[in-house]
């Protein structure tokens, strides 16, 4: 692992936070019912990616399962960038990359298990959440101090937003773009 400045110093280069899904997003269970997966999705998770978004860190969910509760829970948080069925996860951080004009350093990317080393070796900061295999961890740059599907995401992201030194102005902004919502009548959109 490298020194907490030079983590501080990759992770304030960071535009744009990819992340893994079933593992990171959520606990990694596969519930299945009449043929359908459910999916439990934390609340800090979802109030940091509309946090995150609203103050201009791009985040795209990337997945080698396909599953519309995923693509559910996406489309409700406005996340755009939503790679299913995405077995080598590097091509999906090249793809942004290129999409967004990026250099590699400037993307960071989140996951639990061995299929997210391509993309952990693609990105500038690999992001481990807590309960994350021995093999990730070892790769990582960082690890969270939360487990996959228990808040990890929000807390990786208050540490991108932090290391850039817009946390406290991402709060502000977000709170004024709540209270300008309810003053124009409407309510946050599936904020958490």
């Amino acid at each position: 692992m490298s020194s907490k400045a030079d983590i501080e110093e990759k992770l304030a280069k960071v535009k744009l936070l990819a992340m893994d899904v079933d593992g990171t997003l959520t606990d990694g269970a596969m519930t299945i019912h009449d043929g359908h997966q459910i999916k439990s999705f934390h609340a800090h998770d979802g109030l940091g990616i509309r946090l995150a978004m609203n103050y201009g860190l791009r985040i795209a969910w990337v997945t080698g399962n396909l599953s519309s509760a995923v693509a559910d829970r996406a489309r409700a948080l406005g996340v755009t960038e939503l790679f299913q069925n995405c077995w080598v996860k590097s091509k999906a951080i090249d793809e942004l990359a290129n999409k967004y004009g990026l250099d590699c350093e400037e993307i960071a990317f989140m996951g639990d298990d061995l299929n997210d080393l391509a993309a952990f070796e693609r990105a500038g900061v690999a992001i481990a959440v807590a309960n994350a295999t021995e093999e990730v961890k070892k790769r990582a740059h960082c690890v969270t101090s939360r487990p996959g599907g228990q808040g990890a995401v929000r807390e990786a992201i208050e540490m991108i937003l932090k290391a850039r030194g817009e946390w406290e102005a991402a709060v502000s902004s977000f709170l004024a773009a709540l209270e300008l919502q309810e003053a124009e009548g409407g309510g946050p959109e599936a904020i958490a």
